[in-house]
């Protein structure tokens, strides 16, 4: 696998346009304020989801590959692993900020912790970095030949 720079910059933007285009609706109200929801939700997704690929993925996938060669299967495994390590600190910030007058909430972090992972929704990040690091890795194996003049 090589490193892709189409890999780089496409790959994280996938799955939270896709989060975005679902939640947008449910953010927003009718009419423009969906357009507004969808780019406001994009910009915090994009962080997330840039910043773990750079800062979090690329670093593991290089420190995996000294070790061993690296397959399909671990590349998306490493993907998925990192995306749920990723949803610990978003549900700690959400916690930390959604109680009275944006302090803690009421109840303990691991209470809250546990009903958010009963949420559907939840499952993006994982899922979105199993999507990311496949996304990239077919980016990486693809080797395009110049055109024979």
């Amino acid at each position: 696998m090589y490193f892709s720079w189409k890999g780089f910059w496409v790959a994280p933007l996938v799955m939270p346009v896709i989060g975005c285009a679902i939640m947008a609706p449910v953010v927003g109200n009718p009419g423009l304020a969906v357009i507004g929801a969808f780019f406001l939700l994009l910009v915090a997704a994009c962080v997330i989801s840039y910043g773990s690929m750079w800062f979090l993925f690329l670093p593991s996938l290089f420190l995996l590959s000294r070790l061993m060669p690296v397959t399909r299967w671990m590349t998306c495994l490493l993907g998925f692993l990192i995306g749920a390590i990723v949803f610990l600190p978003v549900a700690r910030l959400a916690w930390a900020t959604g109680g009275p007058n944006s302090g803690p909430m009421q109840e303990e972090f691991w209470q809250f912790f546990a009903g958010w992972l009963r949420e559907p929704f939840m499952l993006f990040y994982p899922l979105g970095g199993l999507v990311t690091a496949w996304l990239y890795r077919w980016f990486g194996m693809r080797r395009f030949k110049p055109h024979a003049a």
